[in-house]
């Protein structure tokens, strides 16, 4: 069996196998439902340790290497190519690299069927990976209204190659936030494990309950003032709206997040993707791109500072 091969963490043990391969699929790109994946594991297209296993259920052990070829598919035929701009930033036959604006969708999801950044790709490469075939091309992502560097797959090969990088965490990110408050420290560390909140489903939370996944985020502060401060952002790990939750966790909310900021007047998000490298997927070589700061967080330090 070929496919996607994933050691398993120690905050990962114990945990039912369709419940962790659900959230390799979502922090890779993959999109895959529960659904898809039990088939997946009942069909025997899962093993661990080399043992195909037939049970959703199976509890999964530290360090045990997982095996996991998801069915193939071609891209949906009713996805189709629209013009929208799109600032490329490298391309080559294995992957693009895009600068993408704040307030363009990564990909077609209910409510945004249509006018996302998927739909742009394909107008502007024609073919992708199609290992997911709603979301060609799409290894990570990027929330709506952030701003900053993705990189994407043409094909699968490149997707196995960058999505196991992913699942390593020996993707080097960084971000950029404008957050609310005179933040403390000029540099520290957040390890706090995050989670599906308990209640509002559509929220992650700083917790410690069963599903919990350790997080750490490194932050270093480059600019404050007495009511917002410019963080330079470093997740370890890649869980789901894992900068969002750990800044509000600690009282500087992200301006303009008003999922997890309260309100925190900004005209969008303030987090932008600055920096990202990785290794090549054909020929190993580490590559690494860098954006500046978006104009509109670095005018509002400025005008707080002479206010």
């Amino acid at each position: 069996m070929t496919g996607h091969i994933i050691e398993v963490e120690g905050a990962s043990a114990r945990q039912r196998l369709d419940l962790f391969l659900m959230e390799f699929a979502a922090s890779t790109g993959l999109g895959l439902s529960r659904t898809a994946i039990q088939h997946c594991i009942v069909s025997g297209r899962v093993s661990v340790d080399g043992r195909t296993v037939h049970k959703a259920s199976f509890k999964v052990s530290a360090g045990s290497k997982i095996v996991f070829e998801p069915e193939a598919a071609k891209t949906d035929p009713a996805l189709v190519g629209e013009d929208i701009p799109l600032d490329v930033v490298y391309e080559d036959e294995d992957i693009a690299v895009i600068n993408k604006p704040a307030g363009l969708v990564v990909h077609p999801a209910p409510g945004n069927a249509a006018h996302t950044m998927v739909h742009a790709m394909l107008n502007r490469f024609g073919t992708l990976s199609d290992i997911n075939p709603h979301r060609p091309g799409i290894v990570h992502r990027l929330d709506k209204e952030t701003s900053g560097l993705i990189v994407i797959a043409r094909n699968n090969a490149a997707h196995h190659a960058l999505a196991k990088q992913f699942a390593d965490h020996s993707i080097k990110r960084k971000y950029v936030a404008l957050v609310k408050g005179r933040v403390e420290y000029d540099e520290n560390v957040i390890e706090l494990s995050i989670g599906r909140h308990p209640t509002r489903r559509e929220h992650m939370a700083v917790h410690s309950g069963v599903n919990a996944r350790y997080a750490k985020t490194r932050y270093r502060t480059i600019k404050r003032t007495d009511t917002v401060s410019l963080l330079e952002l470093e997740p370890y790990t890649g869980r789901t709206h894992q900068l969002r939750v750990h800044l509000s966790y600690i009282g500087h909310p992200i301006m303009g997040d008003a999922k997890y900021g309260r309100q925190a007047a900004f005209p969008r998000m303030a987090l932008h993707a600055k920096y990202l490298g990785f290794m090549h997927p054909s020929s190993g070589k580490f590559i690494e791109f860098e954006t500046g700061t978006p104009k509109e967080f670095s005018d509002a330090v400025r005008s707080k500072e002479s206010s």
